[in-house]
């Protein structure tokens, strides 16, 4: 069901596909809701279950062995009183996962489980990579932070020293990275996919002018006739 998404998508000229439209993509997919809002991490729902939805552009999605997650803002300063990042770094690094682990625990007090759904897509090879995995809370011990040349935060494994988060103060961008697992599915679209044109589509639903209805407010006053075409002539 995926695939056929995606090649509807393809046939009516879409170019390319947004985070909110996946999101549509994947609910249809899987019989699910898109919330289709600015709040929470949990972008589709069905029955108990919920996902965070993902995508990324890539050259080569088959070969993808990582990938970045912009993962929403984390603002230490408005969720808790961090007036200057700078100021005890290990703090802030504290305080960022602290938002994001506070978001897990959002969706889960509504929802049995939570999983993030990644996308990785290029169509124009229509080449794609999609897996999930579960949206787990991070224990901020487990990391170290400093930040980069660039004034970003970079958070890393205390252990190994494995970049996992990025976090910018300019705007509070949080990005989680994440490995691709051995169990991401590979496809692609195999056939040239036909355009559908935009008189095709205005056939097949056997459209007519008298669709259109347009509601004209009282003139009070009158007004020179436009030398070019008026915005009600535009409509139909």
């Amino acid at each position: 069901m995926l695939g056929k998404q995606l090649v509807h998508r393809i046939a009516v000229g879409q170019g390319d596909i947004n985070g909110d439209d996946f999101g549509t993509i994947f609910a249809n997919a899987i019989g699910g809701i898109h919330r289709n809002s600015p709040l929470g991490i949990a972008d589709v729902v069905l029955d108990r279950c919920a996902w965070s939805v993902k995508t990324i552009k890539r050259p080569q999605p088959f070969t993808a062995t990582t990938v970045r997650l912009i993962s929403g803002r984390n603002s230490p300063n408005y969720s808790l009183g961090i007036s200057d990042p700078h100021d005890d770094t290990e703090q802030t690094g504290r305080a960022v996962l602290e938002v994001w682990n506070a978001r897990v625990d959002e969706a889960l007090a509504e929802h049995n489980e939570l999983r993030i759904v990644v996308m990785v897509r290029n169509l124009e090879s229509r080449e794609f990579l999609v897996f999930e995995e579960e949206a787990m809370r991070f224990t901020p011990e487990d990391f170290t932070w400093e930040y980069n040349s660039r004034g970003n935060l970079e958070g890393c494994n205390r252990v190994d020293g494995t970049h996992h988060f990025t976090w910018q103060p300019h705007g509070s961008q949080f990005t989680i990275f994440r490995v691709v697992p051995a169990s991401a599915q590979r496809f692609s679209v195999n056939r040239d996919v036909p355009l559908v044109s935009f008189e095709e589509v205005l056939s097949a639903v056997n459209f007519e002018d008298d669709w259109i209805s347009i509601h004209r407010r009282e003139q009070r006053e009158e007004i020179e006739t436009p030398l070019a075409p008026s915005l009600f002539d535009l409509l139909r």
